[in-house]
């Protein structure tokens, strides 16, 4: 998978920040066709006082500006944690062609869990989809954040 190596470990790292700054630790990274990253972000809906906020959203957002179009295809997205419906419906938009996400989230997620929105005939693209890459980084990044605030 082009840009393995070091997509992942960006996302990873983006989400080591996000933790850092209080943020739930999400972090994504958008690659081009050749593998090259072009877009890194993670979740800052506290920072920013926005819902939106989330790590995908951004990513999608900066990685559409650098590449001057809002289509990402043949882009693929990297992200720490299974995205939510909103996410989802966004990466469908951008017309990203795969994506690949860590840990799974049984309670919020959009893509095996909950919504499946890709899954939905009125959904108009359908990017291929890698789940569990980096799974027990980003999961027990996850576990440490949650288990600090209890």
């Amino acid at each position: 998978m082009t840009g393995f190596r070091s997509a992942m470990p960006a996302a990873l790292a983006a989400a080591r920040m996000a933790a850092a700054m209080g943020e739930v630790p999400v972090g994504a990274v958008i690659t081009d066709s050749a593998g090259t990253i072009v877009a890194t972000a993670h979740n800052r809906t506290r920072t920013d006082c926005d819902p939106t906020a989330h790590a995908e959203l951004l990513a999608i957002r900066a990685a559409a500006a650098v590449l001057g179009c809002a289509r990402l295809t043949g882009c693929t997205l990297w992200v720490t944690l299974e995205p939510c419906a909103m996410c989802a419906g966004a990466i469908a938009h951008a017309r990203l062609a795969r994506l690949v996400y860590a840990a799974p989230d049984p309670k919020g997620g959009g893509v095996a869990n909950g919504a499946r929105v890709f899954a939905h005939a009125t959904c108009h693209h359908r990017p291929e989809v890698v789940a569990g890459v980096g799974e027990d980084e980003a999961a027990e990044l996850l576990r440490a954040f949650f288990a600090a605030r209890r």
